[in-house]
């Protein structure tokens, strides 16, 4: 009885309960109880305040549980490490162990040139000269041997004709023709231009000649000296050391360079913004007996990216032209993602379904090895470009003859976002942007040329009659030693949406959490005297 007031019938508790308590609106259901007019308005009028309260709650947690967020920048300055800086040269290297294999492609493109387009080609077009190819026996590898691969004459240059949908009209194609193993299936990978499906071609047979060379994959006998593509280095008016960069093989560039690849230097440390405080590189960028056909542009290929990250230069960087000067401005950005509930992103990659294939995660990273694994389970074999899972190889249509028709398909897939890749590959919770702003200038001009080419020239063991078409200037920078920061966070917090319901419930009823108690303790007392009432009627009867 000190815990629970009883009352006589509900009606008493009811009138108890308009007369003390803090709800507004509700003494007037017991003062107005003489016209039934007016109880039956308010009566109305506290329902219609209770739908609207409640549908107003409703849409505050069907927004809170659509889990939207806000973007927030903030600006940030303080000393930096300088960001990890991969260059390569824009002319493939031609390797001596396939050196061979690849005069017979260039023969073949020699030949599929002149019949597309009746144009008497030579070899000294694609820069062969048969003579000062040296050839080398590779070590024992087994069943592998440079004399087991051949070229393949089923994948000719053949000109088709296409009807366009937009126009109407008939148009002329370009392409190779693909089958599947038991040469069924087969369509006509097509360009409407006549050089991109040439190298497309060319890049096609690139893949089969150097996959089936396991060789290959060992390139430290055959990489080339730092100094045969970087003439001077400097950073911050300090020489670079031979510690602060490391060499890599890149399948379509051949020999390239990481400055600052760790992030871990003081030496890196960027304390001031300017030119003159940051990366000044004088490159090589001459054209020797490279493969054109495998790239059409000269210069050297520049990529900033993020400490201990795979540089992918096929999709991202930008190209430095030779016999110019450029300078490189850039500014950092940093992005935060909530994750969670809040959408999808990944620390690590520890939690992605994808194993890697690379040492450290990125969106890139992670769709390279998607498919990767795609393509060894479909096709039974791994593309060239991207590193292999452990017991997988390379694909070569010696002994895959069907795998460009299978590889083709599931690229086409890949774009279009057919395959699950993209759903599986979330983008990094945590990352950084770069930003860049580049101007150029003539380099080296006229004037200077001559004692410029004769300083490298003592430094470097430096000789050209090219008319400075062969090297290259770029210096890289930090325009800005502050960064903008975006952080995501929720839209509606925990304490929002409290603050929320309870501006919603003073205006609706002009109470606050005490009159919630208040409900709360007229519903316990309806539930126990309702039990009372049953167990009366049951003892009377």
């Amino acid at each position: 009885e000190g815990l629970i007031e009883f009352y006589d019938s509900f009606k008493d508790m009811f009138e108890f309960f308009c007369k003390n308590t803090t709800i507004h609106g509700t003494i007037r259901l017991v003062c107005s109880g003489s016209n039934k007019m007016k109880t039956a308005f308010w009566t109305l009028l506290l329902l219609a305040s209770f739908g609207m309260l409640y549908w107003q709650f409703a849409l505050m947690f069907s927004q809170y549980w659509a889990y939207p967020v806000v973007l927030t920048m903030s600006m940030h300055s303080e000393p930096k490490i300088f960001p990890a800086i991969t260059i390569c040269n824009l002319d493939p290297y031609r390797f001596d162990l396939v050196s061979e294999h690849l005069v017979q492609l260039d023969r073949m493109a020699e030949r599929s040139v002149t019949f597309l387009y009746g144009i008497n080609t030579s070899a000294s077009l694609f820069h062969v000269n048969e003579k000062s190819i040296h050839m080398r026996d590779p070590p024992s590898t087994g069943n592998h041997s440079r004399s087991n691969f051949k070229l393949s004459q089923n994948f000719s240059l053949l000109r088709t004709t296409e009807l366009n949908n937009r126009t109407g009209k008939r148009q002329s194609l370009v392409g190779f023709r693909l089958c599947n193993a038991t040469g069924g299936n087969c369509f006509y990978k097509t360009y409407s231009s006549g050089m991109d499906a040439i190298l497309e071609w060319y890049r096609f047979h690139y893949m089969n000649i150097m996959s089936q060379q396991p060789v290959i994959i060992n390139i430290s006998d055959h990489e080339e000296k730092i100094e045969d593509m970087v003439y001077s280095c400097q950073y911050d008016g300090e020489p670079c050391r031979p510690s602060d960069y490391v060499h890599f093989h890149h399948p379509v560039f051949g020999s390239c360079y990481t400055f600052n690849s760790k992030g871990t230097d003081s030496f890196w440390t960027a304390t001031k913004p300017g030119i003159t405080y940051g990366l000044s590189l004088i490159l090589r960028a001459e054209q020797k007996d490279h493969i054109p056909l495998l790239s059409t542009v000269a210069g050297v290929k520049v990529m900033i990216h993020n400490h201990n990250q795979t540089p992918f230069l096929e999709h991202e960087g930008f190209d430095i032209r030779p016999g110019i000067a450029t300078t490189i401005g850039i500014q950092q950005d940093k992005v935060n993602r909530l994750g969670g509930n809040y959408g999808k992103c990944t620390k690590d990659g520890s939690d992605v379904n994808v194993k890697l294939l690379y040492n450290s995660y990125t969106l890139q990273a992670c769709l390279h090895s998607c498919f990767q694994h795609i393509m060894v389970q479909k096709c039974g074999c791994g593309y060239y470009y991207y590193p292999l899972p452990p017991g997988a190889q390379y694909c070569d249509y010696n002994k895959q003859p069907a795998w460009g028709h299978c590889f083709y398909q599931l690229y086409s897939r890949l774009r279009n976002h057919h395959l699950n890749c993209f759903d599986q590959c979330p983008k990094p919770c945590r990352e950084s942007l770069y930003k860049v702003s580049a101007g150029t200038a003539r380099w080296p001009s006229r004037k200077s040329q001559d004692w410029i080419r004769q300083a490298l020239r003592h430094q470097n063991g430096y000789n050209s009659t090219s008319n400075r078409l062969d090297i290259a200037k770029v210096t890289i920078y930090y325009k800005q030693l502050n960064y903008q920061s975006l952080n995501e966070s929720p839209l509606l917090s925990d304490n929002l949406l409290l603050s929320s319901m309870g501006s919603q419930w003073s205006l609706w009823f002009g109470s606050s959490v005490l009159s919630v108690v208040e409900m709360l303790e007229l519903l316990i007392d309806t539930l126990v005297l309702s039990l009372l009432f049953c167990y009366q009627r049951f003892r009377s009867k």
